[in-house]
């Protein structure tokens, strides 16, 4: 079955560290660009990080530059983000999203044809 799994969420005090990561099946996963999206409570999908198909460029959102990193391992099919200084407004679900070609693209993320089912992060003292 063709899907992306993501663990790593949890609850973290403000400042704390969390790492996700994303596995992805059944297809070929250095095909693709990838992006991390995440939603939080009452709000839409937003963009937060991507990468291209071989790890060589990457983005962010304004409102975790420098905060977040996001990497991938082709050889083990995984994307990650490791999150630092965590705030209370990075409490969202956290989706890995599969992109639609080499490079990301933030519109295309929140509009992914394949999207895992999502891993809470709540931020919280």
């Amino acid at each position: 079955e063709v899907q992306l799994v993501e663990s790593g969420g949890g609850l973290v005090q403000p400042g704390g560290s969390l790492r996700l990561s994303c596995v992805a099946s059944e297809f070929t996963f250095d095909d693709y660009a990838m992006s991390w999206v995440r939603q939080a409570p009452g709000k839409g999908l937003e963009w937060v990080s991507g990468i291209s198909r071989d790890g060589g460029l990457t983005g962010y959102a304004e409102f975790v530059k420098g905060r977040f990193t996001i990497s991938r391992d082709n050889t083990k099919n995984t994307l990650y983000l490791q999150m630092n200084s965590l705030r209370s407004e990075d409490t969202a679900v956290y989706y890995c999203a599969k992109g639609s070609g080499s490079y990301y693209n933030p519109r295309q993320a929140t509009n992914s044809d394949l999207r895992g089912q999502g891993t809470q992060v709540t931020v919280s003292s």
